[in-house]
């Protein structure tokens, strides 16, 4: 089954991506999505973003679509990553990197204050949610901004304040910057 997600916003605004049937796979809300934004301002020019756990994608190519200058999109499962390197592809989405990788291996390799926008939305279920965090954090440049999904509420780590969250439907949203 494919079902599809709308792009809100930027230069590809109203731009579908497939949202292919896949376990745990729940895409961010429409109306998350529109939320987060308006909290972090429609113009990323020149941001550096990491969307761990991206699954369709759609966190990612907005902050690309609002001229982010680097997106990585990390998705374990091949059959999505596929889909996102697909996308990529048909829009031209030069500043996208789609890798085919399990997303806390690559956090835990990669340079620490490399990113202005760390995007964590891991499966529910999978108890990923402190480690993802850990390693996520650790990624971000002073100042920058750790947004995080979960099923429940949570508190920001060390170092971090709480700028915004949200609860819609299942989805518990929260946006914490860091300590410049």
């Amino acid at each position: 089954m494919k079902n599809e997600v709308r792009l809100i916003g930027g230069q590809w605004k109203r731009s579908k991506l497939p949202v292919t049937d896949r376990p745990g796979l729940r895409p961010t809300p429409d109306r998350v999505r529109e939320t987060l934004f308006n909290w972090l301002g429609q113009d990323l020019t020149g941001w550096r973003v990491l969307d761990a756990f991206a699954g369709s994608g759609a966190l990612g190519f907005e902050a690309a679509s609002r001229g982010a200058g680097e997106v990585v999109l990390l998705e374990r499962d091949a059959v999505l990553a596929r889909s996102l390197t697909a996308s990529k592809e048909r829009l031209n989405a030069e500043a996208l990197q789609v890798h085919a990788t399990d997303a806390l291996a690559w956090m835990a390799g990669a340079a620490h204050g490399r990113f202005d926008l760390v995007l964590l939305d891991p499966p529910f279920d999978a108890g990923l949610h402190a480690q993802a965090t850990d390693l996520g954090q650790r990624l971000l440049k002073a100042g920058g901004w750790l947004y995080v999904e979960s099923a429940a509420a949570l508190q920001p780590p060390p170092g971090f304040e709480p700028h915004r969250d949200l609860k819609a439907g299942a989805v518990h949203a929260h946006l914490w910057r860091r300590a410049a």
